[in-house]
């Protein structure tokens, strides 16, 4: 049986690399691993058996996200699977966030994003098969405050991935959402800008960011955990592929109350809302 080729972006570290290492362990995967200085990439050497290619990659840089595509396809024959997970955060208030970061957040988050789907989507068309896995968050689906940008990121790579699904789903493509709450990944940490509060009206949030930031490397989610269960699901379910994946019990359990409360909500004031149509 031929080898699936797994195409992951930012392996240098979180999730990332957590997904890559799982994989070169597995030695029967080709592995295109990807990140802004491969010099980060060593670890994957002592797995390497011409199955591995570590290629340079910024999302926001389109020549450099063809040219990987390109050489993807040209080493290996096929992509099989697309794990879009670079990522940024950023903590700052809504009327406080700097304009300049949060657009070059956008970039990352949902342009890098969409840039390498865009890519690779005619490799995946003329397989007539393939999976794209899209990193949001729980941010992707509940709003926190200080997070404003951050969730506007997550929630616009929500909808696309949603619409995306439905029209390649006739070409055999699956996509699936990952959701996870906090794990043991740099996000927290280094991979976040963090604009403390200066206006008085929103001290009240200083304890939210720093909490956040002192809370790094300590949270209950385990990235090994979660490489895991992305391989499980790609590998073993791709006839039930979910098209979102909560991941961390703090994740699914915000998901299923935002849900529900939800639900609630719009039959509380259907009435209402349906009055707004003309008379049939």
């Amino acid at each position: 049986m031929t080898n699936k080729t797994w195409l992951i972006t930012g392996t240098s570290s979180g999730f990332g690399k957590a997904l890559a290492t799982l994989l070169a362990k597995k030695g029967t995967v080709n592995l295109v691993a990807t990140a802004r200085n491969i010099e980060k990439l060593h670890y994957l050497d002592e797995f390497n058996h011409g199955q591995i290619q570590k290629l340079t990659l910024d999302v926001t840089n389109q020549h450099e996200i063809q040219a990987v595509v390109e050489k993807t396809n040209t080493i290996f024959g096929t992509i099989d699977v697309l794990v879009n997970n670079a990522g940024l955060g950023y903590f700052g208030t809504f009327e406080e966030s700097n304009r300049k970061t949060v657009k070059y957040m956008f970039a990352v988050n949902v342009w890098g994003l969409v840039d390498m789907t865009r890519s690779v989507l005619p490799t995946m068309r003329k397989q007539k098969s393939g999976i794209i896995i899209n990193f949001s968050s729980i941010g992707g689906l509940f709003s926190f405050p200080t997070l404003s940008f951050y969730h506007g990121s997550k929630y616009a790579v929500e909808g696309i991935s949603e619409s995306l699904a439905k029209e390649v789903a006739d070409c055999n493509i699956k996509v699936m959402l990952i959701e996870p709450s906090g794990f043991r990944t740099d996000w927290a940490g280094r991979s976040s800008k963090k604009i403390l509060p200066k206006i008085a009206d929103y001290q009240q949030f200083k304890d939210f960011i720093e909490n956040n930031k002192n809370g790094a490397h300590h949270e209950a989610g385990d990235p090994n955990k979660a490489a895991e269960i992305i391989y499980d699901q790609a590998t073993n379910h791709i006839n039930d592929l979910p098209l979102r994946l909560p991941l961390g019990r703090f994740a699914t359990d915000t998901a299923i109350k935002k849900y529900s409360d939800t639900l609630a909500q719009f039959k509380k004031h259907h009435d209402i809302s349906v009055s707004a149509d003309q008379p049939e």
